[in-house]
């Protein structure tokens, strides 16, 4: 009899796009070119990505240009295919916290490679991407480069569905009574109360 294989979490694969464009103003002296996040795209729903092999090859490979005359002109679009992004359910906060957001999206931890370099110029490789609140925060106090876009609407739907069974709020902490707080004197240093009787009255009556 074989074994039951291992429950497997939710996952879809995207593609991501990165974007060199030409720097304007008095900064091209020193930066003539700058990669920013163009789009994060689904490349595999939910039952497909499943079924797929991870591709940890993430070859990329470059796009059509933008047509003259328009808002990017110059720049050049290069696609990274098949992330994978995965769903845990002991991040269940940090998706909520995304979902409460006005625009719910994808965040994408990136860095540029001189080894990959388009014309000379080093290339913007990305890493992860996560739909994690908490993901982006730890990444950012890393001082890592992370950038976003807004996640298409059955990617909302599909998150919002994991987090509707998988996020239970902590319960709150009760709160300590007025009367078991410690006595302090003006000062904050802690006030000794006692309970002994006093003995006899004033001296001299």
């Amino acid at each position: 009899m074989s074994p039951t294989p291992a429950r497997q979490r939710p996952v879809i694969e995207v593609d991501v796009v990165m974007r060199r464009e030409p720097v304007q103003g008095a900064m091209a002296r020193w930066q003539p070119w700058r990669w920013v996040l163009a789009d994060v795209m689904l490349h595999a729903a939910p039952d497909e990505a499943a079924l797929l092999e991870p591709d940890e090859a993430h070859a990329p490979q470059a796009v059509e240009p933008i047509a003259a005359g328009s808002a990017a002109e110059g720049s050049e679009h290069w696609l990274h295919p098949r992330f994978r992004v995965e769903l845990f359910r002991d991040d269940a906060e940090g998706y909520m916290l995304n979902l409460q957001s006005p625009s719910p999206c994808f965040w994408v931890m990136w860095r540029t490679d001189g080894e990959a370099a388009a014309d000379g110029e080093p290339m913007a490789v990305p890493l992860i991407v996560t739909l994690s609140y908490h993901d982006a925060g730890r990444w950012l106090d890393a001082q890592e480069r992370v950038d976003q876009v807004p996640a298409p609407p059955e990617v909302v739907d599909w998150l919002r569905a994991f987090v509707d069974v998988s996020y239970v709020p902590e319960p709150k902490k009760r709160k300590r009574p007025e009367s078991f707080r410690p006595l302090t004197d003006r000062f904050g240093q802690p006030v000794r109360v006692s309970t002994d009787k006093r003995r006899g009255g004033p001296e001299g009556h």
